[in-house]
């Protein structure tokens, strides 16, 4: 007689909680970029660009002058000649991540019990220190001096894709698991000197932003599925962020919109995604600029407002790196949405990253 086997449990995400800070740096920053670029023409399509961004607010951790301006004005963050080091931009970070993502934990209310986590998961791109955030975090919330943890670092946008992924692994081998999925990105440490549009409309993007999570088998929340990656070929220079002298410089073609259109056209693409041909009723797609959910949009032959979540979250917060697509699953449980969907962002590669999932 054959054994029973005992299938594994059906990881959730129970809770998902966000935060951003409290300084708004969006207008501030195109005031800043435009004197930035010589050519009239240029600075008129430039500004018509800002304009059909989809984006009304972006947040930053760096605090306003004394008279209140933003880190680009005198006595602000950036007024020092030739812009601050890497290093003071890690300090800062080293200040302000743990913070902003504590935010986002307490958030969470009664659905975190630091007595019940067994494991942290910490998705975050944009600095490093050490001991890691994972351990700071830790320290902060008292959680157990055995609880295991996993930090998840310079992936890019789709690393909050990662850290979900990585939880239901953990839930699937472990059933008792609690994992605290936490994503923290300050992307506004790392503005540079650029003086042509691309660089700017790059920087024009990004936003500060954290996500944080509960992961386990309790029957409550979206059941996570199975996950899904895609590398495209040729594309290793289309996303990139390289370690700099002056932070981490952002290269982002203009081409990613088209390769992004040109693959998920492709029915093998979607069917290695989603499991079959066509896109399912729920798309939390990452918010990494209007061009890039239009070009989603397109490729999928979806109407607008399937990518409403996105649109909406690119509008209020602008691009949080890896906590984007978290903000976006949370305005979707915050709706309370239902039906097969998928979580899918796109970084460096050009890489896709994906995560199916049911909400009922």
């Amino acid at each position: 007689m054959c054994a029973m086997t005992t299938p594994p449990p059906s990881p959730r995400l129970n809770a998902l909680a966000t935060a951003v800070p409290g300084h708004d740096i969006h207008a501030a920053f195109i005031d800043w970029a435009i004197p930035r670029l010589a050519d009239g023409r240029v600075r008129a399509i430039f500004s018509r660009m800002t304009a059909r961004s989809g984006i009304d607010h972006r947040w930053s951790v760096l605090p306003p002058t004394a008279s209140g301006g933003s880190p680009v004005a005198a006595g602000g963050f950036y007024d020092v000649p030739g812009l601050p080091p890497t290093s003071v931009r890690m300090r800062a970070y080293a200040e302000h991540a743990p913070d902003l993502a504590m935010q986002a934990i307490a958030k969470l209310g009664d659905a975190f019990d630091p007595a019940r986590v067994t494991h942290i998961v910490v998705a975050s791109c944009t600095g490093f220190v050490a001991p890691g955030i994972d351990q700071i975090l830790a320290r902060r919330l008292g959680l157990s001096r055995a609880v295991e943890r996993v930090l998840i670092g310079f992936m890019g946008c789709y690393a909050g894709v990662t850290a979900l992924r990585t939880a239901r692994h953990i839930v699937r081998s472990e059933p008792d698991a609690v994992v605290l999925v936490v994503s923290v990105e300050l992307s506004t440490l790392h503005l540079s000197l650029a003086d042509q549009p691309e660089p700017l409309l790059a920087m024009l993007q990004f936003s500060d932003g954290a996500a944080a999570g509960i992961v386990s088998a309790k029957a409550v929340g979206l059941e996570l599925g199975e996950g899904a990656s895609l590398a495209l070929e040729d594309s290793d220079d289309l996303i990139r962020w390289d370690i700099g002298d002056k932070g981490f410089e952002m290269i982002l073609s203009g081409e990613v919109p088209g390769r992004l259109r040109e693959a998920l056209a492709d029915p093998s693409v979607q069917r290695a995604l989603f499991g079959k041909a066509g896109a399912p009723p729920l798309l939390a797609v990452h918010a990494g600029g209007r061009s890039v959910l239009d070009a989603v949009e397109h490729a999928l032959d979806v109407p607008p407002d399937a990518l409403a979540e996105s649109r909406a979250v690119l509008a209020r917060f602008g691009n949080m790196s890896s906590a984007t697509i978290l903000f976006v699953l949370a305005d979707m449980m915050a709706r309370g949405a239902t039906g097969e969907g998928i979580a899918i962002a796109f970084g460096p590669g050009l890489a896709a990253e994906a995560i199916r999932f049911t909400a009922s």
